[in-house]
């Protein structure tokens, strides 16, 4: 089929243009690039388009880009197009981001296309991804073990983003520059073995064309289907993340967790993943990392967590799935109110004590507690753990480190700056809600006892 109808087939199948847009067409130099420029300029009468061209310097190939910016330069100039450059540092955002150079180069160039679109008020941003960048796209993806959503390819629209030639071979892109006489340059790093995409267009793809010769229109044809079950498995999701979402900011999402836990795997998963790709704090979580959350959903019980790389923290409570990047709180200084009510606002629990002339039933120790009062050295206080913090464990009769009594009780790593240490002087008498020191109980020779209640706050934990 001719280029042209090609092109002209793809631009209505997926309504990139309906007529008189202004277009920025990313120009690097190379076969796709330069051959988009042309095709559309050809279609420009046809469709009242205006051209802008744009070539991007990644500041990575220093010799090279010289001589490539004059190239595009003329050929834009050739064709009465305006044409601009956009430096960006690649190898600095890598360095600060501790990203890949390919996806740092990746994510300053479409930032710079936006930044550029706005300045030249372009409608749409044409780039030249041709069918071979899609079949490789999803062989790249499917050995990285992508879901169906990433196998779906490179989308033919993104927002303002169009890719005309999606359906075009590059051996058909060649073609046309041929027959036209075009002139082009080869970008020296395509011909490298060092990046994945690379070794996979001069290694792996020629060697599994011997086995389908088709190879590049079957998988466009299977990267086309999984776009469209994708589409519509994204809108079941959208309506299933209605009815899920609790609470939600910047760096945290809370999800109710009964319909998480009836849901099909197919729909949680995807409903998860989208529930972290719209928290901002969230983004660096994978799919391998959403099975984990999905195991937590299915087999955790409440205060069950997972820790995540970047700080991120998954907590299965009673009612909710709550899943954060935001930093755990740390627990205020107070001084106990003798008797009365101390305000723990961090934990959100309220401790109430009471002083007595009898010895008094020493509770549990955990949510209540009782002390001998005239061993105490007031003012008592409370505070978080501190570096080198030990007591004597209640009924275990030796000096423990609180750092190994937090790791033998099990005590969350993203909680334990929030549980209370209630302090006599230098000593600590009590971690509340887990256990009293031996050395300060009360005894049935006591004459006078200090009694203190947890109770949790009106709001809960604030």
């Amino acid at each position: 089929m001719d280029i042209l109808k090609r092109v002209r087939q793809t631009i209505e199948e997926y309504s990139m243009l309906k007529g008189g847009e202004r277009v920025l067409v990313g120009l690097s130099g190379g076969p796709d690039s330069v051959s988009l420029l042309h095709i559309l300029n050809e279609l420009k009468e046809e469709l009242r388009l205006t051209l802008h061209a744009l070539y991007i310097d990644h500041g990575l190939r220093p010799d090279e880009t010289p001589r490539e910016i004059e190239f595009c330069a003329e050929a834009a100039a050739g064709l009465d197009v305006p044409f601009g450059v956009r430096r960006v540092d690649a190898e600095g955002l890598a360095q600060r981001e501790r990203l890949g150079i390919q996806e740092a180069a990746r994510r300053l160039r479409y930032r710079a296309f936006e930044e550029h679109a706005f300045q030249v008020e372009a409608d749409r941003v044409a780039t030249g991804h041709n069918a071979d960048d899609q079949a490789e796209t999803l062989i790249m993806r499917l050995l990285r073990g992508a879901g169906p959503r990433g196998l779906a390819g490179i989308p033919p629209v993104r927002g303002r983003f169009i890719r005309p030639l999606i359906r075009v071979e590059r051996a058909g892109v060649e073609k046309y520059l041929n027959e036209r006489g075009i002139a082009f340059i080869i970008d020296a790093s395509n011909l490298k073995r060092d990046y994945l995409r690379n070794r996979l267009r001069h290694e792996l793809m020629p060697l599994l064309r011997e086995y389908n010769p088709n190879l590049t229109a079957t998988l466009c044809r299977t990267a086309d289907i999984l776009r469209e079950e994708d589409r519509y498995m994204e809108t079941v999701v959208t309506k299933s993340l209605m009815r899920l979402i609790s609470r939600k900011t910047g760096e945290t999402i809370e999800l109710f967790l009964s319909p998480l836990e009836h849901m099909e795997k197919v729909i949680l998963r995807r409903a998860l993943l989208r529930a972290v790709e719209e928290t901002r704090g969230l983004r660096g979580i994978g799919l391998e990392h959403v099975e984990e959350i999905i195991s937590l959903i299915r087999s955790g019980s409440s205060g069950s967590r997972i820790y995540l790389p970047g700080g991120i923290r998954v907590i299965r409570d009673y009612s909710t799935l709550v899943i954060t990047s935001a930093a755990p709180r740390k627990l205020g200084e107070y001084l106990l109110d003798v008797p009365g009510e101390t305000v723990l606002k961090e934990a959100g629990i309220v401790l109430v004590s009471s002083t007595h002339d009898s010895p008094a039933d020493p509770g549990d120790g955990r949510n209540e507690a009782a002390f001998d009062l005239d061993m105490l050295r007031f003012p008592l206080k409370v505070r978080p753990r501190q570096a080198g913090d030990f007591f004597y464990p209640a009924g275990f009769g030796k000096r423990k480190k609180l750092q190994d009594y937090f790791v033998d009780e099990k005590v969350p790593r993203d909680l334990r700056e929030t549980v209370p240490l209630l302090v006599s002087g230098e000593d600590i008498i009590w971690v509340v809600g887990y256990r009293m020191d031996e050395r300060y109980r009360v005894r049935p020779s006591s004459r006078r006892t200090l009694k203190i209640t947890v109770k949790t706050a009106r709001h809960g934990r604030l």
